[in-house]
């Protein structure tokens, strides 16, 4: 694995980090305590190019590699983990199905506007009864001349009620099963499209998450992406993509966590030591940048191999799987460190710990993380002994 830096990227590291730091660190805790929306700071990022990262400059995008991305990623929800996933879904659940199944109206009167930021984007495949199994599919979009007509309901849909353009896969023909999905661009303002009320969440409370009903929303057929019956590839593709963002932000909490623990540690005494000094505290450090630094490496190596051309599922679930793990692993070690404070809101730690939690949930569970990994190793393997 041949990585190097360039300066592109360190000034991807910079820009991100010193907005995080400087516009999302002082209301972080306030946004997630009143599960207030960042949209303010989501505009200045779309400005500053990080809604269209790896998208050509002709559609309006950055045209940056994944590098970029998952440096991004790591350093914003390192401070807001709810922006994090904001900008992780415009731009790899939204906007990349787009650029790679779009057509080229598609992507000039869609794909332009969420990479400059003037949009933002949404992706619709989890319904109330198909979570992990995306291939249960219920919500049905009947051919009328030109129009689709949608019926149906999604779930656990990020950015619901401020998303502009909502990717949707659904059934345009159940009697061929998993090959009879299609994938739909809907506007936020086709009459029939209902969003319902906000969910209550443990994490990444300023990050919305809504439910979301279409009852009769006509979708004209020019807003297919692909062909019919390429629903799930549309959603497998882009959840390919979202798994190196969320792996980012994962990434981003877990050296959070650890950060957070060296400052403490250097300021916290009991049995008259900082807690610095005593090996157990030690060990928890080595252990933790340990995870981190084997984590980054998992999820940069996903980028490169996405960025040759090559086909980077296997590696995407394994970067997703392990950091996510490594974030929930690396914050409940934060909130040990701090004893009781880490149980308080006076601390970030106990923040880190729910945000945490749902990146080994969201785009793909860790036992379903696993399954892709196995399958593909499996795969792999009969490949290579005929």
């Amino acid at each position: 694995m041949d990585l190097k830096f360039t300066e592109e990227h360190d000034l991807i590291r910079k820009t991100a980090r010193d907005f995080a730091r400087e516009e999302l660190a002082s209301g972080a805790a306030d946004r997630d305590k009143n599960a207030v929306y960042p949209i303010e700071y989501i505009k200045k990022l779309g400005e500053l190019g990080f809604c269209g990262m790896f998208v050509p400059e002709k559609y309006g995008g950055a045209g940056l590699d994944s590098i970029s991305y998952c440096i991004a990623l790591e350093e914003l929800s390192k401070v807001d983990a709810s922006v994090g996933v904001i900008i992780s879904v415009t731009n790899s659940l939204a906007g990349y199905p787009i650029l790679t199944f779009g057509t080229e109206e598609q992507k000039h009167k869609y794909l332009k506007p969420l990479a400059q930021g003037k949009t933002l984007g949404a992706f619709c495949l989890t319904e109330p009864g198909a979570g992990s199994d995306a291939a249960a599919q219920t919500t049905t979009a009947v051919r009328d001349g030109d129009y689709y007509v949608v019926n149906g309901a999604k779930h656990f849909v990020t950015s619901g009620s401020h998303a502009d353009t909502f990717i949707v896969t659904v059934m345009t023909d159940r009697s061929k099963g998993v090959k009879g999905s299609s994938s739909l661009i809907i506007e936020k303002g086709f009459p029939g499209l209902k969003v319902q009320p906000p969910e209550h969440k443990l994490g990444i409370r300023s990050s919305d998450t809504h439910a979301l009903v279409f009852d009769g929303v006509r979708v004209p057929v020019a807003n297919r992406l692909g062909n019919e019956g390429d629903g799930l590839k549309v959603a497998l593709s882009a959840l390919d993509s979202g798994r190196m963002g969320i792996a980012g932000q994962a990434l981003g909490i877990a050296q959070a966590a650890l950060e957070a623990s060296l400052l403490y540690a250097h300021q916290r005494k009991q049995f008259g030591q900082f807690l610095k000094d005593f090996q157990a505290t030690q060990f928890k450090f080595a252990d933790m940048e340990t995870r981190i630094q084997a984590a980054r490496l998992l999820l940069y190596h996903s980028a490169l191999k996405k960025d040759s051309g090559q086909r980077y599922t296997k590696e995407g679930a394994m970067a997703k799987l392990f950091c996510s793990e490594t974030a929930m692993w690396a914050a409940n070690h934060a909130v040990q460190i701090y004893g009781g404070y880490g149980f308080t809101t006076e601390y970030p730690v106990e923040r880190y710990m729910r945000d945490a939690k749902i990146t080994e949930i969201y785009e793909g569970t860790s036992e379903i993380q696993r399954i892709v990994i196995a399958a593909n190793l499996l795969s792999e393997w009969a490949k290579a002994h005929g």
